[in-house]
């Protein structure tokens, strides 16, 4: 069953990949795990803390060109509201940063960043049963229970997420071990705010998160700078994003290891589908009209 489900995923990877080629004319990388974000563009979903850990790779990649290093494809989808400028700035930079790394020998077969064109219902529909990992990040306390994360989880991808809005609930039925928690519980963020959270002093004392700090003020070959996004992190950090760093870093890293160990991961993918059935509209109506609608129902 398990070989079956391996051949399956990589029979939709295959499917994405053509359908990304025709529409815009980007040839992606099948044998790298697909990490993807697809959700609406917010600061507090933080799609800059993902993009953070992309130039923490590519930083090491430069470094130490022979490092180990599991192949990963970064797709990004989203769209922002049209007034919301911090927003199309993080879109500016993902693009940025795609160009920058898709351009680069070294990251060839090893890195790969795309941002999707305008995401919609039927790119999605394409997208979920190729994706391996669901980037469900947002600062815990932020997060309200969408749905998105549930259309992964049935498709078989595995979770990198904070315990908030819906991932909670998934939290439930997988535990710890079918999915890649990090970063400040709800309860730690509010706690760490009253106490006077000072996101400079943070950066200065972690040389990794100070390095890529950095880069977002100098930006990459195109010469753009977005030295406005790093002085918000350093001045403010509403949404938590070099609190959680060490922490996301570590989470993907372990992401990473379990990829490689096909037969583990294909069973935390099973588990993932197998549990899934909680979310089904089925079960949520049902439980409606017992408890809400009191109504009978067969």
């Amino acid at each position: 069953m398990l070989a079956r489900l391996d051949e399956i995923k990589r029979a939709n990877k295959l499917d994405f990949a053509a359908y990304v080629k025709k529409t815009q004319g980007v040839a992606l990388n099948t044998d790298a795990i697909f990490d993807v974000q697809v959700k609406r563009l917010h600061e507090y979903k933080r799609q800059l803390l993902n993009a953070m850990h992309i130039i923490y790779l590519y930083q090491k990649l430069q470094d130490d060109p022979s490092m180990e290093l599991q192949p990963r494809t970064f797709l990004f989808g989203a769209k922002a509201a049209p007034g919301y400028a911090v927003a199309k700035r993080i879109i500016h930079l993902i693009n940025s940063l795609a160009n920058q790394i898709n351009s680069d020998p070294l990251c060839r077969g090893r890195l790969q960043v795309v941002f999707l064109e305008n995401y919609r219902v039927s790119l999605a529909e394409h997208l979920m049963p190729a994706s391996e990992v669901s980037q469900q990040i947002s600062t815990a306390g932020k997060e309200a229970s969408g749905t998105g994360n549930m259309k992964f989880m049935m498709n078989g991808a595995l979770t990198v997420g904070t315990l908030d809005g819906a991932n909670v609930e998934m939290h439930e039925v997988l535990g710890d071990e079918n999915m890649f928690l990090f970063g400040l519980h709800a309860d730690e963020v509010a706690r760490l705010k009253a106490q006077g959270y000072a996101p400079q002093r943070l950066c200065e004392r972690d040389d990794a998160l100070k390095r890529v700090v950095d880069q977002l003020r100098t930006g990459f070959s195109d010469g753009v700078s977005y030295d406005d996004l790093a002085q918000r992190l350093l001045q403010r950090d509403e949404y938590m994003l070099l609190q959680d760093f060490a922490s996301y870093c570590a989470a993907e890293q372990r992401m990473a290891k379990t990829y490689a160990d096909r037969a583990a991961w294909d069973r935390m993918s099973l588990l993932n589908i197998a549990r899934s059935g909680i979310f089904a509209a089925d079960r949520a109506v049902a439980q409606y009209a017992d408890n809400i609608w009191h109504v009978p129902h067969k």
